[in-house]
């Protein structure tokens, strides 16, 4: 619930625009898809309300319906009032002078968050604590209030009981909140995945201070303190390079022979990199296409080919049809089907992959040689031993003048052809 007021009926009470910027801001990152923590539907906003009761029984409402998290932000003037200077939370008609008959109580709101049976409670107030009302604060009048625990709860508060809290001339936000906001959007280079609210209060202090701003304080019990209030979008460039290095250190172990091993490793680098970048990343179709080659290696050609078969449609989408990446794992594809038994299929998507490669690349290109030898290859498997030993002809002749007659790829191709001739069944 996101309550705040940057209009006034009180002249005593200057407006605060920044305010209604926050509010709608807070309210777009808390319901964003991607990195907020609620739906939209479960996030009420109450932005220049002036009608007491009306708040009250939506606080109240609100309070009920939470199970998981209840979290009220409030944002505005912040108002001292009553024998025992309590703390009031202004509205659109809120006095100056006389807060307690048309302001909300901070006693109130307390008492109705510690009500609800939502598992952990939080409160955010950015207002002042002390008594000063001139433009560009946020000040109310009167003796500080020293009151800010809830017991079960977090409170997080924009500055210290004897300093106001500020919206600074020129800033969309107020001085807290907008901080809070560039957290939160633009995350934390080096740290935790999830944001939580001692994250996020650990770094304003820091930031707060630096820029020589009230200092925000805090008070919490139990673990509440530990629940994210979005996900780092600074995380995924840390974790990236890090999961890539895991990714490069499998490709080794394939090297080295272990085919097993690398794709367990290569699975697990798959599901963070889906989880935090996403399956469509480019690392995460790296890896992906490693893991499936890793399985052909490792004796499982037909889950290989399981995994590749969205690959192509999915580069040729970011890169385009005739892109080396497109190209490439149409080919891991192909050699994957041909071994798992589907020689036809492979057969098809070789021959089309050839007029491709070498429409792009040209008939002497390594990786258009290559295809016409896989082709070959699922050919005489397939019984078109003559169209195979032409192929092989075709590509020892130019293997011999672009690689030379002693080239490892050259020699197997020879030894390929010789065997076919000799009638053995394989390549």
């Amino acid at each position: 619930m996101l309550v705040g007021a940057s209009d006034y009926t009180d002249p005593d009470l200057p407006g605060l625009p920044a305010v209604r910027r926050t509010v709608t801001d807070l309210a777009a990152h808390f319901t964003d898809p991607d990195h907020g923590i609620v739906p939209e539907k479960h996030c009420t906003v109450l932005l220049n309300e002036g009608s007491l009761p009306r708040i009250g029984q939506t606080l109240r409402d609100v309070a009920r319906a939470a199970e998981d998290l209840l979290l009220v932000y409030f944002t505005g003037h912040g108002l001292i009032g009553g024998g025992r200077h309590d703390l009031y939370l202004a509205l659109s008609h809120s006095e100056y002078e006389s807060p307690e008959f048309n302001s909300l109580e901070y006693d109130k709101l307390r008492a109705t968050v510690l009500n609800s049976r939502a598992a952990t409670k939080i409160i955010v107030l950015d207002c002042c604590f002390s008594g000063r009302a001139v433009t560009g604060t946020m000040a109310g009048s009167g003796t500080p209030i020293a009151q800010l625990e809830v017991t079960g709860t977090y409170v997080l508060a924009s500055s210290p009981r004897d300093q106001v809290s500020l919206s600074p001339p020129g800033e969309d936000h107020t001085a807290f909140s907008g901080r809070l906001l560039r957290l939160l959007r633009e995350g934390i280079v080096g740290g935790p995945e999830e944001l939580t609210v001692l994250e996020l209060y650990k770094r304003l202090a820091t930031t707060m201070r630096a820029e020589n701003l009230p200092v925000p304080r805090n008070r919490g019990t139990e673990n509440a303190d530990q629940t994210a209030l979005g996900l780092n979008r600074a995380f995924a460039a840390t974790a990236a390079a890090a999961l890539r290095e895991r990714q490069e250190e499998a490709d080794q172990q394939a090297l080295g022979g272990d085919w097993a091993g690398a794709a367990e490793a290569l699975r697990a680098v798959v599901d963070e990199q889906t989880r935090i970048l996403g399956a469509e990343h480019e690392d995460t179709l790296i890896s992906r296409r490693a893991l499936a080659h890793c399985l052909g290696g490792a004796g499982d050609p037909a889950e290989a080919a399981r995994l590749l078969r969205p690959l192509p449609e999915v580069y040729a989408h970011l890169h385009g049809k005739d892109h080396p990446q497109t190209l490439h794992t149409r080919q891991f594809l192909a050699v994957n089907l041909g071994e798992s038994g589907h020689r036809m299929e492979a057969v098809a998507m070789l021959r089309i992959l050839l007029a491709d490669r070498s429409r792009v690349l040209g008939g002497e290109h390594v990786d258009t040689l290559r295809t016409r030898h896989m082709l070959a290859r699922n050919l005489a498997l397939s019984g078109a031993r003559e169209e195979a030993a032409a192929l092989l002809r075709q590509l020892i002749a130019e293997r011999d003048r672009t690689l030379g007659s002693n080239h490892v790829h050259t020699v197997r191709a020879r030894k390929d052809l010789a065997a076919l001739e000799g009638g053995a069944r394989g390549v």
